[in-house]
Formats: C-alpha cells, sequence, structure tokens
C-alpha cells in the first residue's frame, strides 16, 4: 500500500495576491479551516494546499479572504510551482532536518 492511498493525493495552487497579504492574515480570513492549508505567503503570491476534489472551492476561500487573488498555477508538488516563479522559491521556509540524518558539518 502506497502513502499516497493511505493520505491521499495533494495539490499545490499558486495565487497571485495583494502585495500586503501576509500567511497569518490568510490563516485568519480564510474560510474552510484546516480544509486549506496556507503553505507559504509572501511578496504579492501564495502557495495553498488542498485535495484535488477541492480545487475550486479553494480557489473560491482564497478570493473570499483575498478579492483580488486569482490563482495561477495548480501543480502536484510544491517544487514544481517554486522552480516556475522565483518569488516564491526565494521565500521558501527552511527544510526541516530529516530525521535519523546527521547534520553536515562545515
Amino acid at each position: 500500500m502506497t502513502v499516497k492511498s493511505k493520505r491521499g493525493r495533494r495539490r499545490y495552487i499558486a495565487f497571485v495576491t495583494s502585495p500586503g497579504m501576509t500567511k497569518q492574515k490568510m490563516v485568519e480570513n480564510i474560510p474552510g479551516g484546516k480544509t486549506f492549508n496556507i503553505i507559504q505567503c509572501a511578496e504579492g503570491m501564495a502557495i495553498v494546499r488542498c485535495s484535488p476534489t477541492n480545487i475550486e472551492q479553494c480557489e473560491k476561500a482564497v478570493r473570499s479572504c483575498d478579492p483580488t487573488a486569482y490563482a495561477v498555477r495548480t501543480s502536484g508538488t510544491l517544487r514544481t510551482l517554486r522552480d516556475g516563479y522565483s518569488v516564491l522559491k526565494r521565500n521558501a521556509p527552511p527544510k526541516p532536518p530529516r530525521k535519523g540524518v546527521p547534520p553536515a558539518r562545515h
């Protein structure tokens, strides 16, 4: 049994938002609560995670939070979105350390 069959597939949607929008504002104002996960939001762009069946509801929820927002791309991976938009790559949160792997020595 694969991991995807246990937790389900995910979609990541990149949005262009108003420049003053922050992740905290989106988390507080987005309807749907835990249904949609704000991955990052900075410099007028955001990434929101949802299930493949909730893509339209996710777009509506983000637009209700920020009326000027619109979706520019949907992907199955964060890497694809970040590679396509330098703003998203530049503002990506740091990766958490992997379990069982010793930290790199410099």
